[in-house]
């Protein structure tokens, strides 16, 4: 499938996956939720600090902390037909604390979030139980088919 991936850096990042990784982890993704669209969808990933995450989620969810990923879906008009997908934001401090805390690779974590905000842009959610339970089952079997362990477990 092809993307249109704008993928940005709020900072200098070491042991960040690669670019490609992020492509890679969003078309699995777009795949396995059987999303189709006659034009290549689009979306941006940007990995910030956590002063720019404290700021994001001060502003949209009014916590005052930064979290691991924030997704912003793109909502068009009705009249407008475009395949943009919408934003995640990616806080690498956050991923990096939370992978060493939980005993999983920093590429692993980073997977399971890419593939967690690429499912909030199309719509799941984990409000509900029933959600829940279907988002985090859908999580699961594309990190299985990407040779990555539960995060779940």
């Amino acid at each position: 499938m092809n993307i249109e991936l704008d993928f940005q850096l709020g900072a200098n990042f070491p042991h960040l996956p690669s670019e490609k990784l992020f492509y890679e982890w969003v078309e699995k993704t777009l795949e396995f939720a059987q999303f189709k669209v006659d034009e290549p969808p689009q979306l941006t990933i940007r990995i910030v600090d956590e002063t720019e995450g404290l700021e994001l989620n001060q502003t949209w969810r009014h916590k005052n902390s930064a979290t691991n990923v924030l997704s912003f879906p793109f909502e068009a008009p009705p009249e407008v037909d475009i395949p943009l997908l919408g934003d995640i934001v990616i806080c690498a401090p956050v991923v990096f604390k939370e992978a060493l805390e939980q005993y999983k690779s920093i590429p692993d974590h980073f997977a399971h979030l890419t593939i967690h905000g690429v499912l909030h842009l199309l719509g799941f959610d984990h409000i509900e139980e029933d959600q829940a339970e279907e988002m985090e089952a859908l999580e699961v079997e594309i990190l299985n088919a990407l040779d990555i362990a539960n995060p779940y477990l």
